[in-house]
């Protein structure tokens, strides 16, 4: 007996040593072992759930220790969270920006502690990325750069971006995949179904099956860097006719003509995807978007509807919230969805979100009902068209660069918004029409409603200017 364990241990020892010797020739980073991040994932799903589950046990519900302890519990699972993101990089870094995102289904510890994701995602060496492009292009640096930059300009969770000259003399820059995203992103989105599947099975209110099944249509298509260029290629000749002076409002409208009137919708608006600059010739701000990977092309039934729906937002409609909610899959729960897409409470919703200003009680309000709601909104995520929760992570990133630069709900974005509106249904319509006599009808009244809502815009501009106070004045002393 004590023979057999000593060739088993010997052979044990051997294969170990072979092993280690073979990685050790190989350069292999541990931490690219599927086994190695399947197991990361795996323990800090199982201590995150284990915290919850045994957290509240001597705490009474709805008591002030209770708030307190879950506040801690969340705190400490996303900080759980980020740190196992960091660790596995990749898609696990796009999926934590993608919930740092979702302030209307996550508590605030999470969306917080996830939105540094944006600034801490891994640069690759630049031995790494010569070999990539050794890899990709079969050729050296050399051969095709006569200047490359070592310091990235920038880096993303699945690339990376650097300065380079080319043989004719033009500057480009050089977005390069880190080593490896491609072969582990299938890896690691079987890995979280896996995981999210066993947390829905222990908790059946944790039900993320939707974000799992974005996440697995998605990164195929960030990353196809030909594709991207097309894209690239594309929103600009759609957008060529928008000069930016502004970034916030401007921003609202590059983003109001891609949704309502061209259907092609760039979803990744992150700070790190924004970019702000003065422009050499025209001395003017200009706003550029990076990483045109991920895009939404709306269906044109799903695009109409979705700018009915936003116009009775704006008015208080609700006859109209509830029917087009209803139309968008919503369902019975169509007041929920109104929220949620607004990010605004059922009571701004039913006095008309453009007329009720955002308030930090409102804050507070929404993102305890979202805590209580959280079946119920997981239940209309799983419910919705697929392309609207992409509309959805879009609208909640510009909110979050809104609120940095405090325009959140203001009143140009809303008549930015109802200007497309108009745009898009008389376009409709006009597509719609027999006659030259109803083209002209159409025409008229869209023109007719633009040009009011330009007159509204001039007497909401006059109310806030310095004038207007003086006028004021003025007519008061003389009364």
């Amino acid at each position: 007996m004590a023979g057999r364990l000593f060739k088993v241990s010997a052979l044990a020892t051997a294969v170990c040593a072979s092993s280690g010797f073979y990685l050790y020739n190989r350069k292999l980073n541990l931490d690219d072992l599927s086994v190695i991040r399947f197991g990361r994932a795996a323990a800090t799903t199982a201590i995150i759930s284990f915290d919850y589950l045994t957290a509240f046990k001597h705490v009474e519900y709805g008591t002030e220790e209770y708030w307190a302890v879950r506040s801690k519990v969340h705190l400490r699972s996303a900080e759980r969270l980020r740190d196992l993101c960091c660790a596995n990089r990749g898609t696990f870094i796009k999926v934590g920006q993608h919930l740092g995102a979702l302030d209307y289904l996550l508590p605030e510890e999470y969306t917080s502690t996830l939105k540094v994701l944006h600034s801490r995602a891994p640069q690759s060496s630049m031995q790494e990325i010569q070999q990539v492009i050794r890899e990709d292009l079969g050729k050296e640096l050399s051969e095709l750069f006569v200047a490359f930059e070592e310091k990235p300009h920038g880096a993303a969770s699945l690339a990376q971006v650097h300065k380079a000259v080319l043989h004719d003399g033009r500057t480009v820059a050089i977005k390069v995949q880190h080593p490896k995203v491609q072969s582990q992103s299938v890896k690691d989105i079987v890995m979280m179904e896996v995981l999210v599947k066993g947390v829905h099975w222990l908790c059946p209110d944790f039900a993320f099956m939707w974000l799992v099944d974005e996440a697995k249509k998605n990164m195929p298509l960030e990353l196809d860097f030909l594709r991207e260029g097309q894209n690239a290629e594309k929103v600009a000749n759609m957008l060529a006719h928008f000069p930016f002076l502004k970034i916030s409002e401007n921003l609202g409208k590059i983003y109001s003509e891609m949704i309502f009137i061209c259907g092609f919708v760039h979803c990744d608006p992150h700070p790190g995807n924004v970019l702000v600059r003065n422009c050499p010739q025209s001395k003017k701000t200009e706003i550029t978007l990076l990483d045109h990977g991920l895009y939404q092309v709306l269906e044109p039934d799903f695009r109409l509807d979705y700018c009915r729906l936003w116009q009775a937002l704006i008015k208080g409609d609700m006859s109209g919230v509830e029917r087009y909610s209803r139309r968008l899959g919503a369902g019975e729960l169509y007041g929920l969805f109104a929220c949620v897409l607004t990010a605004r409470s059922w009571t701004a919703v039913n006095a008309g979100i453009s007329s009720v200003p955002v308030t930090h009680s409102e804050d507070v309000e929404i993102r305890t009902n979202a805590a209580l709601y959280l079946p119920q909104i997981s239940e209309l995520l799983n419910r919705v068209p697929r392309q609207m929760l992409l509309l959805l992570k879009t609208n909640d990133l510009l909110r979050g660069i809104e609120t940095t630069l405090q325009t959140r709900a203001s009143s140009s974005s809303f008549i930015n918004m109802s200007r497309c509106c108009i745009r898009a249904m008389a376009r409709h319509k006009r597509s719609k029409a027999r006659s030259r006599r109803t083209r002209m009808q159409v025409t008229l009244a869209e023109c007719v409603q633009l040009c009011t809502l330009s007159v509204y815009e001039l007497l909401l501009w006059v109310k806030g200017c310095r004038l207007a106070a003086w006028l004021t004045a003025l007519l008061t002393c003389l009364q």
